[in-house]
């Protein structure tokens, strides 16, 4: 895989064993990983650092994915800040939300593997 060239990730996923897992194989590719348990840290961390990319599971507690990426979306830097929705339901509607909030992915967690992942995360930062 070709080098992250120092991206800063965001991976907003409240199990914590999937979001370490994914934290450190992006490390491992060279990214910078920031890791948030819930939408709403998610959304504030999102806004302070200001990541290449985020990774956004959509059922969380507090504030889930959805209503993350709705806020997100409504700031000058986040509306145009790519986002890869994560999540373990295949619902169509969940990926018609998504495509209206100009997410440039929708996975769901048991077809792809970490490789995948960071290829397509290459894939969208041109990596």
């Amino acid at each position: 895989m070709k080098s992250s060239n120092g991206h800063t990730i965001l991976v907003v996923e409240d199990e914590d064993s999937l979001s370490q897992a994914v934290s450190m194989r992006l490390s491992s590719s060279g990214f910078r990983v920031l890791r948030q348990s819930n939408g709403h840290e998610g959304l504030a961390c999102a806004l302070k650092e200001r990541p290449d990319l985020i990774l956004l599971d959509i059922v969380m507690p507090v504030m889930d994915g959805m209503e993350m990426l709705s806020a997100l979306r409504k700031d000058e830097w986040g509306k145009d800040v790519p986002v890869i929705l994560l999540s373990n339901l295949s619902d169509p509607s969940y990926a018609a939300g998504a495509i209206e909030f100009g997410v440039f992915d929708f996975l769901v967690k048991s077809d792809w593997s970490l490789d995948d992942l960071c290829r397509k995360i290459c894939q969208h930062l041109g990596c």
